[in-house]
């Protein structure tokens, strides 16, 4: 599909009533409460969401705080989750040189990460209500982390195509093959720290922030060099040119 921006707008809308009827569905889920945890979950998230990576050719980034969300889905109510998922992305969307960020944007990215925090909750509920038990063990947490991978992904990537023009699935490989191993990564840590919680106290998860830290110090090493060497190329390309 070609450029087309009344169309974005109109996908950015029903992105946007899929996010606020997730909130009204959360709502009516909330029973048990979870506070410590919560608010544990809660802080490790926001302070994980300022460690962004700008992601090469993309005018997006990613964070590090897939795996809290995860958590987040899988031990808390969806109220809950939802507060810390919305929150969390509401601080990635405000860039660190201190300039506003587009409110259409900010709606988008909340409403989207509200839809697929409340289908990856629900997958962990449809998960533990399944037969085999063990069956349901095995597969609910990879499960969760596609439903979570695809739901980020895919929305973003539509929106690219209709603002920034190009091909769905050109725009979406590029995305999926940067993003996909961080996210089996953070399906992997959620997983220990999930098996760990049953035997050690639920603040757990702060271990895993140092260990978040080093990953993003690693993709942000690796994307700037990326980065500088489609520069140097580019530059060199632009050199031979004007020969």
């Amino acid at each position: 599909m070609n450029h087309n921006p009344r169309l974005a707008n109109s996908f950015i809308a029903l992105i946007a009533i899929a996010g606020f009827g997730s909130l009204g569905y959360g709502w009516m889920q909330a029973t048990a409460w979870h506070p410590y945890e919560a608010l544990a979950l809660f802080a490790i998230a926001v302070a994980a969401s300022r460690m962004k990576i700008k992601l090469p050719g993309l005018t997006g980034n990613m964070s590090v705080n897939l795996p809290f969300l995860l958590l987040a889905a899988a031990g808390l109510n969806l109220v809950e989750a939802l507060v810390i998922a919305c929150v969390s992305t509401a601080v990635q969307c405000f860039p660190k040189d201190g300039t506003k960020p587009k409110a259409v944007r900010v709606l988008f990215n909340l409403s989207l990460m509200a839809s697929a925090v409340a289908l990856t909750w629900q997958v962990f509920r449809m998960g533990a209500a399944a037969h085999p038990a063990w069956l349901s063990g095995a597969l609910v947490l990879p499960l969760a982390a596609l439903t979570l991978f695809l739901m980020q992904t895919v929305p973003v990537s539509v929106v690219i195509m209709l603002t920034d023009g190009g091909p769905f699935r050109t725009i979406w490989t590029k995305i999926a093959q940067m993003t996909f191993p961080y996210y089996v990564l953070s399906a992997g840590m959620a997983s220990m720290v999930m098996a760990a919680r049953q035997h050690v106290a639920w603040d757990v998860p702060l271990l895993l922030l140092p260990v978040m830290y080093g990953i993003y110090c690693s993709y942000q090493m690796y994307f700037g060099r990326e980065a500088a060497e489609q520069r140097s190329l580019s530059m060199a390309k632009a050199a031979g040119a004007g020969h």
